[in-house]
């Protein structure tokens, strides 16, 4: 087996009963800025290539997975010394992207070190456990690609208010989570698949990438967003049948091809 593998941390749904300030709300707010579908967008992708991959199904508001536990503020935690507005979309997100508030008042520590212990620690212990598992069979390279989706423009939340974005953007933390030849595979490999590629804009590269991509220790990390407008309706946020099983088959060859190249 090839040294590489396939994370998935933003598609998961499920809200544990613990969680209550996310109770109530309308399926488009919840799923404002769920990686939905991601997961099944690349699911005949790693089943045809034999690709190992690695998901969660809890909610990204709940903690999302592509950030640090200690990515919290006073309005997300009570006693947190970072001020107010400094993670406003950190580990528990205060506010969706439109704005849309889902923390009225900051949750209490310890509620905050049970999310942590068991919703967020599971996932990046499996992503630690592969890396180790790989290293174990003597390989010196690991590859990691970190699959994500994103709004088809930016709002005032993101780096590019009112931008129309690329069909995918592949970020590597500036160049610094993986070599070049396999940032420039991967960005080749969705090209070569039929989509329209931009590079760290107007993403660079989250959490995971920046943990993970440690070219010196023979980790290479890199993190590739799709556009939601190209498989799903982005308000109702349900998924968009064909449209869709098209992007399932440009997935599957970018993989294959990512996957022949290493």
């Amino acid at each position: 087996m090839k040294p590489f593998f396939i994370s998935i941390p933003h598609s998961g749904e499920r809200v544990p009963p613990e969680v209550t300030w996310l109770s109530g709300l309308s399926e488009p707010v919840l799923m404002r800025d769920v990686d939905r579908f991601v997961d099944k967008l690349y699911q005949p992708a790693l089943k045809f290539v034999s690709v190992p991959s690695i998901a969660t199904e809890w909610h990204r508001y709940v903690v999302d997975l592509n950030r640090l536990p200690e990515d919290v503020d006073a309005d997300s935690v009570e006693g947190s010394k970072n001020p107010s507005g400094t993670f406003t979309t950190g580990l528990h997100w205060v506010k969706t992207t439109k704005g849309e508030v889902l923390i009225e008042k900051p949750i209490p520590q310890m509620l905050h070190e049970k999310l942590v212990r068991d919703y967020y620690w599971p996932f990046h212990h499996q992503v630690e456990k592969k890396y180790a598992e790989f290293k174990g069979q003597g390989h010196e390279k690991i590859y990691q690609l970190d699959a994500h989706s994103m709004p088809s423009m930016g709002t005032s939340a993101h780096r590019d208010p009112g931008e129309v974005r690329a069909q995918v953007v592949v970020s590597d933390v500036d160049g610094q989570s993986c070599e070049s030849r396999f940032k420039d595979l991967v960005i080749e490999a969705y090209k070569q698949a039929g989509f329209q590629v931009a590079y760290n804009w107007p993403y660079k590269g989250g959490r995971v990438t920046q943990v993970y991509g440690k070219p010196d220790l023979g980790q290479h990390a890199i993190q590739v967003e799709l556009n939601r407008s190209l498989y799903m309706n982005e308000e109702t946020k349900q998924l968009l049948s064909e449209p869709s099983k098209q992007v399932q088959q440009k997935i599957e060859k970018a993989v294959q091809f990512i996957f022949d190249g290493l």
